[in-house]
């Protein structure tokens, strides 16, 4: 990969937020990145080789950081959030239930004997997608605040078991490594806790900003890729290390002048490349040699969305419920982990990314309901 080849690609990167810039669209700016990707990969001009080794270490850094920023959006220090937990996590079980029903009727359906995977996908939420527009939105209330709770369980559920369900004759090792990550997660809360509570990073963090040295930026993305390299010698995806090293963060608190920092390097470079990667690896011409692959990521997304929908039993008015079934990373990190494995038919890992973007699309038509629909608008911080 040369540099002007990465120049085409963080060039192409800015028709994410070009395309994300009307508000009244509500959409992504990932969507224009997944497009421009599409645009210079083998679905379109080929321009791009998605197999470079270059490009496949640079989008897998983006996704352990995007998903470590995911998973710091998490808010856990919530007290309000704490006490809507067992509402959430009731829906979010609810919602899998029914998302089993519809994995094994969809499966059956094309015969393909992916009823596992696709009840993950159906059952997901993404946090990274759902939290922001919860916050852009100024939303408040009991039950946006249950919506907080079943979005972020259901999010580290699906990441959790996507990688035993992508491939169940492996999900023992599978599951061995998902435990390892988990107490490696764990270990890593108590230590950052530790030295919360005894000043040590107080010391560290005013020290570093005195002689401008980004130690805390630096010592978290040794942490994280660290955690990558066991994820992937444990043979688990690094979404799962990006994301439970993002929740202990998230549990212990993290300053902001970091989170800025984190957020630059991940939505200025990284990210962008992470999703035109995804993108370019795409092929969505095997949708028109392959239809009935059309037909299945058509089934998935509306699957995905009658199944939070359906809560509206429980008591989640209608337009959250379908906010809830927004998803990205996980569809994401299917394809992803399918391209460097081969898991998926041919077709199959484009009609994922289209039940995906079915899921977006009804979401961002939420946007043209009053604020009064999803939920009660809160202050702005600037005038509590």
């Amino acid at each position: 990969m040369s540099f002007a080849v990465l120049a085409l690609v963080m060039a192409l990167g800015l028709f994410g937020p070009l395309l994300a810039t009307p508000r009244r669209w509500q959409i992504p700016v990932v969507i224009g990145e997944l497009l421009a990707g599409l645009l210079i990969g083998r679905t379109g001009f080929n321009v791009v080789d998605s197999a470079d080794p270059t490009f496949s270490l640079l989008g897998n850094i983006g996704f352990a950081l995007i998903m470590f920023v995911a998973g710091t959006h998490v808010p856990l220090r919530n007290t309000q959030l704490r006490s809507a937990l067992a509402k959430g996590a009731g829906r979010a079980v609810a919602v899998a239930a029914l998302s089993v029903a519809f994995a094994v009727v969809i499966a059956l359906s094309f015969s393909i004997l992916h009823a596992p995977l696709y009840a993950v996908l159906i059952a997901s939420s993404s946090a990274a997608l759902v939290l922001p527009i919860i916050e852009s939105s100024h939303l408040d209330g009991p039950e946006v605040l249950a919506l907080t709770a079943q979005v972020a369980i259901a999010d580290a559920a699906a990441i959790i078991a996507l990688p035993l369900a992508i491939d169940p004759p492996r999900a023992g090792i599978a599951a061995l490594g998902v435990l390892v990550i988990a107490g490696c997660a764990a270990l890593l809360f108590v230590l950052m806790r530790s030295t919360e509570r005894s000043g040590l990073r107080s010391r560290v963090r005013a020290f570093s900003e005195q002689r401008k040295f980004a130690l805390e930026l630096r010592l978290q993305l040794i942490v994280l890729f660290a955690l990558a390299a066991l994820a992937m010698f444990s043979q688990v995806s690094i979404m799962l290390a990006g994301f439970s090293f993002g929740l202990a963060v998230s549990a212990v608190g993290q300053p902001r002048r970091l989170a800025r920092q984190l957020f630059a390097i991940t939505e200025g470079f990284f990210g962008p490349v992470f999703f035109l990667w995804i993108g370019a690896s795409l092929n969505l011409r095997e949708l028109l040699d392959h239809p009935p692959m059309i037909l299945l990521g058509l089934a998935l997304g509306v699957a995905a969305i009658l199944s939070h929908l359906a809560i509206r039993a429980l008591g989640l008015p209608w337009p959250l419920g379908i906010l809830s079934a927004a998803q990205l990373g996980v569809p994401v990190a299917a394809v992803a982990i399918s391209t460097q494995s081969g898991l998926l038919l041919p077709g199959e890992a484009s009609a994922l990314i289209l039940g995906s973007l079915l899921t977006i699309a009804a979401s961002s038509l939420l946007a043209h309901f009053p604020s009064s629909v999803h939920g009660k608008p809160r202050a702005r911080s600037e005038d509590k």
